[in-house]
């Protein structure tokens, strides 16, 4: 067995346990929510457009922008509670995918449930009111009883799109079987990526003939039909959240959240953070995939325990600095804002910097006589520039071009895993590359000189959550990691998980890395 299948086994039982616990609950809150909308659109026909309107409408916003978009709802409406009882929400994670779950559930049931209700044959209806039921009586014995299957075959379209949306609620920090396909595409393994898409499918399919059981008993009447698929729904349910429930019982050993962005180089450190905590007999959870903004939030809101950031990122995106004083300088300026602002403690940097750096293939930037940032200005006119999915809306690119007037003839962005391979392949001629990315070596890319420094450092620091900088355990395990790491070792690590023969997975580059600096026995 490859040791990429033997991972993804490992972690199969907390990912499908936490995928299937999202997917039902959200399933039963929209089922709960959907039907009694359903039945007043029925006897209400005014409601009914507008109804159908509204959920046609949600369906419309991409899954992955819609479980985004409740995570800074739920941010301001946990620091208004915070402030009016002391109380707040948690913003990421489970909450927030489960919101949006639910929703992107009730369009297949509202619209089978008034169509099948709708759509009965009139005859049946005066004959119910003929023998004197009262309209509850016609509903409850008449009704819904002949549109059950209907209403069944929705329920069970519902159920399919929630199993797959849900693989999208890891960029806010909410465990499932898209753990696989987003590590592994950033990662570049396609055991991953496979295994996190067959697992869903395969969750999608038994929980569809379980459902498809039931609602098969709903139309001949057989009550054994509907007792056999609820039980095996309800068994599937319960087999699959049985080793996630497992794992909160027993001794509580401190328990700590380790965030990671979505990148190789965030899974390693991650992994290493974790590894540190675990020697000393924490137990540690990774939420992984997470977006610049919202792990910094998330961190902030004491929603995680900490993780690793850069100083560019910070002092750009965060502070709203424009200003770029000696990186000494920019450090200790923003340990006392961060700590001053948000009660954010950094423990300083861990010893090597992953800047943004624009990159060309080495032999297409000789052929234009292209050695940094001010040649690529006479040329850009006619090129094309590849970007991460954040890069363009940054002020680093505003920077770059109002120092050097850049001017692309088209930009393109990517999941960075192929925009490295967008360069080799020719589909772009310059691309924003990671200084501690290993790839730049292992692709013999040339990274142009910024003469005119356009581009802040970003040295990588470790951030700890406000509600753990009195934490000795955790202050502790992650002391000794501090300037220990260079860029070399960094962009080792990198290249271990990224290449495409012989990847290691994250945890193993990050013992790697423990080795070398002597934290643990080679």
């Amino acid at each position: 067995m490859s040791p990429a299948l033997k991972s993804a086994l490992a972690t199969l039982p907390e990912y499908l346990g936490s995928h299937v616990l999202l997917s039902t609950a959200a399933l039963v809150l929209g089922l709960a929510i959907s039907l009694p909308l359903a039945l007043a659109a029925i006897r209400v026909e005014r409601l009914r457009w507008p109804l159908l309107m509204l959920a046609s409408l949600i369906q419309t916003i991409p899954g992955l922008a819609l479980l985004a978009l409740f995570y800074p709802i739920l941010l301001a409406l946990s620091a208004l509670l915070q402030g009016m009882i002391g109380v707040g929400v948690p913003a990421l994670g489970f909450l927030p995918a489960l919101i949006a779950l639910t929703l992107y559930s009730m369009l297949p049931i509202i619209r089978n449930t008034v169509t099948a209700v709708t759509s009965l044959d009139p005859a049946i209806i005066e004959a119910a009111r003929g023998v004197g039921m009262t309209d509850r009586q016609r509903l409850l014995k008449v009704e819904l009883p002949l549109a059950a299957p209907v209403i069944m075959a929705g329920i069970r379209t519902a159920a399919v799109w929630v199993i797959g949306t849900a693989t999208l609620a890891t960029p806010v920090g909410q465990a499932s079987l898209g753990n696989y396909i987003f590590a592994g595409l950033q990662t570049e393994n396609w055991v991953w990526v496979l295994f996190g898409c067959v697992a869903a499918a395969l969750l999608a399919l038994v929980i569809d003939q379980l459902l498809g059981l039931i609602e098969s008993g709903a139309t001949r009447r057989s009550r054994a039909r509907v007792l056999l698929g609820l039980g095996g729904f309800l068994a599937v349910v319960l087999a699959a959240t049985a080793p996630v429930a497992i794992g909160h019982i027993g001794p509580r050993q401190p328990s700590y959240v380790i965030g990671a962005k979505n990148f190789s180089e965030q899974y390693i450190l991650a992994a290493l953070m974790a590894d540190r905590l675990e020697a000393g007999g924490a137990r540690v959870t990774q939420s992984s995939g997470l977006g610049s903004a919202v792990i910094f939030r998330a961190l902030a809101n004491d929603e995680i325990d900490a993780y690793v950031d850069y100083s560019g990122t910070l002092w750009a995106n965060v502070m709203h600095r424009t200003d770029q004083p000696p990186r000494a300088k920019m450090l200790a300026e923003m340990k006392s804002w961060l700590h001053d602002r948000y009660g954010v403690a950094m423990l300083g940097s861990l010893g090597f910097e992953n800047a943004y750096a624009l990159a060309m293939r080495r032999d297409r930037a000789a052929s234009l006589g292209i050695y940094d940032i001010a040649d690529l200005a006479g040329h850009s006119a006619d090129m094309a520039i590849g970007s991460d999915y954040e890069f363009f809306v940054r002020p680093e690119w505003q920077a770059l071009r109002n120092a050097y007037g850049l001017g692309f003839a088209r930009k393109r962005q990517y999941q960075s895993t192929f925009m490295y391979r967008a360069l080799m392949n020719g589909d772009v001629d310059v691309i924003t590359a990671f200084s501690s990315d290993g790839r730049i070596t292992a692709n013999d890319l040339l990274v142009l000189t910024d003469g005119k420094g356009a581009i802040p450092p970003y040295d990588a620091v470790v951030l700890v959550a406000p509600h753990r900088v009195n934490d000795r355990r955790l202050m502790n395990a992650l002391a000794p990691l501090i300037g220990r790491i260079n860029i070399g070792m960094m962009r080792k690590a990198n290249m271990m998980v990224d290449r495409e023969k012989d990847k290691l997975t994250p945890g193993a580059a990050a013992r790697w890395i423990e080795q070398e600096i002597g934290l643990i026995q080679q």
